[in-house]
């Protein structure tokens, strides 16, 4: 059973009999077809399936026709194994993930060539990111059992080849390496012996993927980890022996559709794209039973029951995904007090209300209450994930709020949980402090949107909140957080630009560059780093690269702060204007008027809908009765003679 949930992606819904005829049609029906492309990649398809939707995309693509919302991405893929099989699953898969894939592959075992020649096609793609999909049949792995010198020997000799081609291929700077780890093979000559006995090609194959791992710790690069996928289905159906000695196809073709998912996850949250909050049904759901029929003491929770142990299970599962950042909500239909009442006296309850963001009992329909709750913690839908054990409801989410990833349930609630998280839903390439505060972040920010929503006077309200708004130039302990929030900032963000951990780090050098970091914290606690700016110099003018913001602090005038702190380094940097773009994404349309908003003059208008905006220095304003105290550290350009004592640079204004 755990294997056909993963071979057929199980937590998909099923693909409509007519999904070949829909393909066919889509190049030549719609004049921007990526929404439907998107559509058709949400279903669980298998090989052929991936196949005949990536036709699909790609002559689109040939067709000139626009893939929007579908974000760009450039992939290269070296291997020493066969690879050309995956180019089609994974453009098609990408898809379903919300990015339009551009595949360049290398040639089959050429990927130290490639790495290494300055000219090579895949070099010269500049590709985004590079897979490395090695095999261990393919490294130059010799079996030394107990010769502990040997077996050091050869794992140095496989790192440092790998590193080679990292290094190679990451020429430019700014190309990331997908780094494999290695499925090891499911024979052994020493039985259990094997995993005692140094240089074994067990052991090695586990030294060599923690060198990876450590790797991958140490530098911008990520981690697939294909060792473990192929473990979670299990080594003997994942290695396909016949294929490898026919083809060298270094897994059996039933995975690739999971295979390519799993890629595609890593790519999507590079770009931004995971899940950020877990919306919860109650009923048969969190719980056997239903609460306003069956009472307190008729629901089924907790050990001792089968049925109460796998909803326990789904309790325990969204509790850990909340310790890692994801924020949980819950829509019911429900009356508010009965829906309350397991999490404020049911004894074996594990989610308490104070777990909860946002608590939605009502009898409205789940689609009115889960846009709701979007509203609520500002976040998109393409952030929300919807777990309900109702197909009929599961179903009604998926027509009216697309956007929502709402994965299929099996009818055995043990299974709940597993199925939640297969889906990769909540995939990270990155963990850091602020990340494990994440979901208080959301839940304090609902708060406060709820008491002002009673307190009436907005200004009132602001001031009460006692805020903090703390500016610092890009370093390097933030430099992972900036990232990050380069990456997954989508509603507000002007440009939409991305820039990797490396990019950031080389704009920290660059003396014609400003890099901020912009914090906030208020009476309610810290909201962590909620901003970004870069500004480039051109001459007198500073062209604002990128200015985003966490939409979870919206309202509260901080772009009034940070513009007025932006007007004061620019005088003091000899700047004469401040020049910014909006560049419209699908998912920006908030910004769309920001700079008006902030008194810039447009400058130009372009046929795409993007616009230029100046705001000349000396004529700004100060803005008037900011409700927060504004702190600097270190200075307002990256050059060292610019740095200066921590202040309030409005009063420079």
């Amino acid at each position: 059973m755990s294997q056909t949930l993963y071979s057929t992606l199980a937590w998909l819904p099923t693909p409509p009999l007519e999904f070949t005829a829909l393909c066919r049609a889509l190049p030549t029906d719609s004049a921007d077809p990526g929404p439907q492309l998107q559509a058709l990649a949400g279903f669980g398809l298998d090989e052929n399936q991936l196949t005949r939707l990536s036709r699909a995309i790609e002559q689109a693509r040939q067709d000139g026709r626009s893939l929007a919302p579908l974000v760009p991405f450039r992939l290269g893929i070296v291997s020493n194994a066969t690879s050309h099989f995956l180019v089609p699953a994974l453009v098609a898969t990408a898809a379903r993930h919300g990015i339009a894939l551009d595949c360049i592959e290398a040639g089959f075992d050429q990927a130290m060539q490639e790495a290494l020649a300055p000219d090579s096609p895949l070099k010269l793609a500049q590709p985004d990111a590079v897979l490395l999909a090695l095999d261990y049949r393919g490294l130059p792995l010799r079996a030394t059992p107990g010769d502990a010198e040997a077996a050091r020997q050869t794992v140095a000799a496989v790192l440092d080849h790998v590193d080679r081609m990292r290094h190679g291929l990451r020429a430019n700077g700014k190309t990331i390496c997908i780094l494999q780890t290695l499925a090891r093979p499911v024979e052994t000559h020493f039985g259990s012996l094997d995993l005692v006995l140094p240089g074994t090609l067990r052991s090695l194959i586990d030294a060599i993927n923690r060198g990876l791992a450590e790797r991958v710790a140490a530098s911008n690069d990520l981690l697939f980890d294909v060792a473990g996928l192929a473990e979670t289905v299990g080594l003997a159906d994942w290695h396909a022996p016949t294929l490898w000695n026919m083809a060298k196809l270094p897994f059996a073709s039933t995975f690739l559709p999971l295979y390519a998912d799993h890629a595609c996850r890593l790519i999507a949250a590079l770009r931004g794209k995971s899940r950020r909050c877990l919306i919860l049904d109650l009923d048969n759901t969190v719980w056997g039973g239903v609460i306003g029929d069956d009472g307190l003491e008729g629901i089924v929770i907790g050990p001792g029951d089968p049925t109460g142990e796998a909803h326990l299970a789904v309790q325990q599962t969204a509790l850990r995904l909340r310790e890692r950042g994801v924020v949980l909500a819950v829509s019911s239909k429900n009356t508010d007090e009965i829906a309350r009442r397991p999490f404020r006296e049911h004894p074996e309850m594990l989610l308490r209300e104070d777990h909860i963001a946002i608590f939605q009992a009502n009898w409205n329909d789940k689609a009115t209450n889960i846009k709701a709750i979007a509203e609520a913690l500002s976040l998109g839908l393409d952030a929300m994930t919807f777990l309900d054990d109702n197909p009929v409801e599961r179903g009604l989410i998926r027509r009216l709020l697309p956007q929502v990833a709402v994965p299929e349930l099996p009818d055995d609630p043990a299974l709940y949980a597993r199925t939640l998280l297969a889906g990769g839903y909540f995939e990270a390439v990155t963990f850091s402090a602020e990340d494990r505060q994440r979901a208080d972040f959301y839940q304090d920010n609902a708060r406060r949107i709820a008491l002002q929503q009673q307190a009436g006077d907005v200004d009132g309200y602001l001031a009460s909140l006692a805020m903090t708004l703390t500016i610092q130039p890009f370093e390097a302990t933030g430099r992972a957080r900036i990232a990050q929030l380069i990456s997954k900032s989508n509603q507000f963000n002007l440009t939409s630009r991305r820039y990797s951990e490396a990019e950031v780090a080389e704009l920290e050098g660059d003396p014609d560059c400003l890099g901020w970091q912009v914090r906030l914290a208020d009476s309610f606690g810290d909201n962590g780093m909620i901003s970004v700016v870069i500004c480039l110099r051109s001459g007198s003018d500073w062209q604002i690269d990128t200015w985003l913001m966490s939409c979870r602090v919206l309202g509260r005038r901080v772009e009034e702060a940070v513009l007025q702190e932006l007007v004061a380094a620019a005088r003091r940097q000899g700047i004469e204007r401040l020049v910014g773009g909006y560049r419209p994404s699908g998912r920006n349309q908030l910004v769309e008027e920001h700079y008006r908003k902030l008194g810039f003059e447009l400058l130009d208008r372009h046929p795409d809908g993007s616009t230029e905006w100046t705001l000349n220095v000396d004529d700004a304003e100060p803005a008037a009765n900011l409700p927060m105290e504004i702190r600097h550290l270190g200075g307002a350009m990256n050059s060292p003679e610019s740095q200066r004592s921590t202040q309030s640079a409005a009063s420079l204004l």
